[in-house]
Parts: structure tokens; C-alpha cells; sequence
């Protein structure tokens, strides 16, 4: 059968639509497509080690007494304690973030009546630290407090992560060329420009190497021991990056 001629120019131009949605563009490729000619896509890891510039110290106050008012009292007395203490050490109470505060009933269950036996108050409390030296003698001084601060924790942070991401970033992406290069090279051929990236940074959750319980101070004692950080160093935060690059040869 005969097609007329404008029957023909319809029939060729869908058959050509159809050839331009069967190839697929040169930033699209992936490892599943079909290769395209003349270019080389290689995917790499980058990293980039950071030393940390903050520490965030978490800790807890909580008091448990027959009356609600006297568990009030308690924990009122612990946070005076705890301003005082930060004073101390060169530190602005207001610099510290109270998370969480709840009063709660406590009872006895051995009890079948679930016996009332008292009130507890619980409050979470944070700070940043700039200073790592002022560490140690502040989580001594909570550890110090009788029987009302306990779950202390130390978080090493990086405010400026956004910067070590791109160190990261920059780390994946001149490996990426490296090995491109060497594709190149070992074919004979000489690397160009860079057709098409993707990148995927990966932060790190905080890194938690101790946490102290409560201490009592113990009387009679004169020197009291090192903090548990003293001398050692700050453990490196490692960002890390992917990135698929496409190169063109030539």
C-alpha cells in the first residue's frame, strides 16, 4: 500500500520522536544503560577528617522526694548549683539549653494499692563548649554534686560542616578523575571535559566516646583524680562523599 505525502512526513517524524526518546541524554547515563561512545563514567569515595570545634556536654538533674514541693526545692537547689559551677568555669548559664523538665508521682508496685511513695522531678540539660580545656573541670564538678546529676555525656561536634562536606566533595571528585585518567591513558585516548556528576555527602552521627555517672565526693580527700578526658585529644569527625562523574574522551 501507498502512503500519500503528507501520510509519509507524519510517519516520519513519530518514528523520529521515537529514536529521540530511545536515547537517552549524556548527563542521564548510568551503569545499566547502554554505553555511549567516547566517554568513560567511573564512580568514587572521598573523605575529609576534621578535627572537632565544639563539644556538647549533656547532663541530668533529678530529685526524689515524699512531697512535691521538697523534690521541687531539691532540683531548684541542683540548678542553683549548676549556674554556680558554670560561673566558675568562665561559662554564661544562659549558654545552657534545659531540654526536657517533668514531675512525676513514683509508687510502689511491690505494693498491690500501688502505694504513692514520693515526687520526682527530672530536667535535661546541655551546653556547647568552645574551649575543651574547660571539659574536664566542669564534668568533675558535675560528677562532685551529691546524689542529683548523673547521665553525663560528651558529644564531639563540627559547627562548620557544611565546609568539610565540600573537602569531602572535592576529595571523591579528583579521585573520580584520577581513575578516569588512567582509563584514558591506558586506552590510548586523552580525557576531557566532565559531561555529567552526581554527589552524596554522608555526615557522621555525634561521636559519644564516654559518659561518667554520678560520683559522690568522698571526704578526707585532698587531691582528687584527673577527669577522665585529661590529656587525651579530641577524636576526628570523617566526612565522607560519593560521586559518579561521566567524562568524555577524545
Amino acid at each position: 500500500m501507498r502512503l500519500r505525502s503528507w501520510q509519509f512526513i507524519a510517519f516520519s517524524l513519530l518514528a523520529f520522536s521515537a529514536m529521540l526518546l530511545a536515547v537517552p541524554p549524556v548527563g542521564a547515563q548510568d551503569r545499566s544503560a547502554t554505553p555511549i561512545p567516547n566517554t568513560v563514567w567511573v564512580g568514587a569515595d572521598g573523605k575529609y577528617e576534621a578535627e572537632p570545634d565544639t563539644v556538647l556536654v549533656q547532663f541530668s538533674i533529678s530529685a526524689q522526694e515524699e512531697k512535691q514541693q521538697d523534690a521541687n526545692e531539691k532540683a531548684s537547689r541542683a540548678a542553683d548549683h549548676v549556674r554556680q559551677l558554670l560561673r566558675s568555669n568562665g561559662l554564661d548559664p544562659k549558654e545552657a539549653q534545659v531540654g526536657q523538665f517533668s514531675v512525676q508521682p513514683v509508687y510502689d508496685y511491690r505494693n498491690p494499692k500501688r502505694k504513692l511513695v514520693g515526687y520526682r522531678v527530672d530536667t535535661n540539660i546541655s551546653i556547647k563548649l568552645k574551649d575543651f580545656s574547660k571539659v574536664g573541670p566542669l564534668t568533675q564538678g558535675l560528677s562532685d554534686m551529691e546524689d542529683v546529676t548523673g547521665n553525663q555525656s560528651l558529644s564531639y561536634l563540627l559547627d562548620d560542616m557544611e565546609a568539610a562536606k565540600i573537602k569531602a566533595v572535592e576529595d571523591a571528585l579528583a579521585r573520580a578523575r584520577a581513575a578516569a585518567s588512567t582509563v584514558a591513558r591506558f586506552s590510548g585516548r586523552t580525557l576531557g571535559e566532565l559531561s555529567y556528576a552526581s554527589v552524596d555527602t554522608y555526615e557522621p552521627s555525634p561521636v559519644r566516646p564516654m559518659v561518667f555517672g554520678t560520683q559522690r565526693a568522698t571526704a578526707g580527700v585532698i587531691n582528687s583524680p584527673a577527669p577522665p578526658t585529661a590529656e587525651f585529644g579530641a577524636q576526628k569527625i570523617t566526612i565522607t562523599a560519593h560521586v559518579n562523574a561521566l567524562y568524555m574522551l577524545k
